[in-house]
């Protein structure tokens, strides 16, 4: 009879245990797999937070705009008068000719003329057509590598699929800093300590914002 209930006994304490080993043991599994994309990732985002926070250091003398001039023929001005988006039609003919930089950001039609803007990471682009002789000038400023990479890390002109990136790799950096938080519970003797370190880690975050952030 005792030897059955030290049995029972058993098994009753031993799953648990086999439940709590099961799942720090695909945390750790989980932790490993997802740190080969999210590492390269955070050093991404962290040297080029860097060089955001501090523009000096790689201060570069601004580049000279490349300017152009070229005519659409009277056919080309028709057939873009005729489209619903004069601006968009225009673009693609522009474009079919001089290397433009950036997407479409806005445009305005004034005095028989149209002005149209286009900004991205790659550089910007500045363009007037004349609706009546079909001139165009074009200004193209291209950006250096340094400003592509902040434009990278802001991801503000980077498009949708930059951003949706930008997104993808801050919940995987987020889930997989979640996962080795999760494995501090693994190390008893240790886990005292980070739980006090956590603490105090908050604590310093409060105290810097409250006292030095305007």
């Amino acid at each position: 009879m005792n030897q059955q209930s030290t049995d029972n006994s058993s098994r009753r304490t031993s799953k648990p245990s086999s439940f709590k080993a099961t799942f720090y043991r695909q945390c750790r599994d989980w932790h490993a797999y997802l740190s080969a994309f999210a590492f390269i990732a955070l050093m991404f985002f962290s040297a080029t937070g860097i060089l955001l926070n501090h523009p000096e250091w790689f201060a570069e003398a601004q580049r000279e705009p490349d300017q152009e001039t070229i005519t659409l023929s009277p056919e080309q001005l028709t057939a873009a008068m005729a489209g619903a988006d004069v601006s968009s039609a225009l673009l693609d003919m522009i474009g079919s000719q001089v290397d433009l930089r950036g997407a479409y950001s806005d445009s305005h039609i004034e005095s028989g003329s149209v002005m149209i803007r286009m900004q991205g990471v790659k550089g910007s682009s500045d363009i007037s057509v004349d609706l009546t002789s079909g001139k165009a000038e074009v200004r193209v400023q291209r950006a250096s590598v340094v400003t592509m990479l902040n434009e990278l890390h802001r991801g503000v002109m980077s498009g949708p699929i930059w951003k949706a990136v930008i997104d993808i790799v801050a919940g995987l950096v987020l889930t997989l800093s979640l996962i080795g938080y999760l494995l501090f519970f693994s190390l008893r003797l240790r886990l005292r300590t980070s739980l006090a370190l956590t603490g105090m880690s908050l604590c310093l975050m409060v105290s810097l914002f409250i006292a030095f952030v305007p």
